[in-house]
């Protein structure tokens, strides 16, 4: 899949859609999503899908009509922070993963902004099905946003692992950061079971990517960190004060471009600010 995405190409936002569900997950997207907007002048869109469910719209009277009611009603506190006239779509699906995606792709978005899930059952920190579906079915680049996260504004926190996944993102971190001027810190992770043949690796990987970050007249520093990667990255990301992630949707070792790879989800899942996750 070629990216022509406008992030990535120029890091310009153009059309910005948040996806939204009216609860408090989706608040840190919301507010995000219209600085985002306001700081690119983009066109900003709130989009929530109406589920339709068929089996049951036969058996249930005015069953879609309520959905597409709750749907309305999910894109009120949206409306309240963008402000009145602003663009809201609701869209028919019976999945919010292709609703959202499909709805993006009709809308050429350069950019997906979505919540968080909080804390599921165990206490464990999930992504949310829905967040972690779009990031794998859709094309366009996520941003996906913790509840109290905020518009960033020190640092931006590349992870790399030489794949073409990683160049993308890449090249996505050195257009956001070239807009807003901010520093890059670069960060590859090896493990103990690596060989030093992946250490090689990963060193040249934070180079490569130091040498295109440098290209563009950005500040950048790097380095290969030991560990599990998504505690090492998090970990980077809170050691450099980065208030962005950003990374690709899989790595090294992913077998499919439709799933997101289980690093990536770890990352989004720990990560107390803001991840951008990009395909190339």
């Amino acid at each position: 899949m070629s990216n022509t995405n406008a992030l990535t190409r120029t890091g310009t936002l153009r059309r910005l859609v948040v996806a939204t569900d009216g609860t408090d997950a989706s608040a840190g997207a919301v507010r995000t999503g219209v600085a985002l907007a306001k700081a690119h002048a983009a066109r900003l869109i709130g989009l929530s899908i109406a589920l339709d469910n068929p089996e049951y719209s036969t058996l249930v009277p005015n069953l879609q009509e309520a959905a597409e009611r709750n749907a309305r009603e999910a894109l009120k506190s949206f409306i309240d922070a963008a402000g009145p006239g602003v663009e809201t779509v609701t869209r028919d699906a019976t999945d919010p993963v292709q609703g959202i995606a499909a709805a993006a792709a009709e809308l050429n978005a350069d950019l997906i902004v979505m919540g968080r899930q909080n804390k599921g059952a165990l206490g464990r920190l999930l992504v949310g099905h829905t967040t972690a579906g779009v990031i794998g079915a859709s094309a366009t680049p996520v941003l996906v946003v913790p509840r109290a996260a905020r518009l960033w504004e020190k640092r931006v926190l590349l992870a790399t692992d030489g794949s073409s996944y990683s160049q993308a993102a890449a090249a996505a971190a050195g257009r956001v950061a070239a807009q807003t001027g901010l520093p890059v810190s670069v960060v590859s992770v090896v493990t103990t079971s690596h060989n030093d043949a992946r250490r090689k690796e990963a060193e040249r990987a934070v180079a490569a990517a130091l040498a295109q970050l440098r290209g563009l007249g950005l500040q950048a520093e790097g380095e290969v960190a030991e560990g599990r990667p998504d505690e090492a990255i998090v970990r980077a990301a809170e050691s450099a004060g980065a208030d962005l992630i950003v990374l690709g949707s899989r790595g090294r070792t992913g077998l499919s471009k439709v799933l997101m790879g289980s690093v990536a989800e770890r990352v989004i899942g720990h990560a107390a600010c803001p991840v951008l996750v990009v395909k190339p």
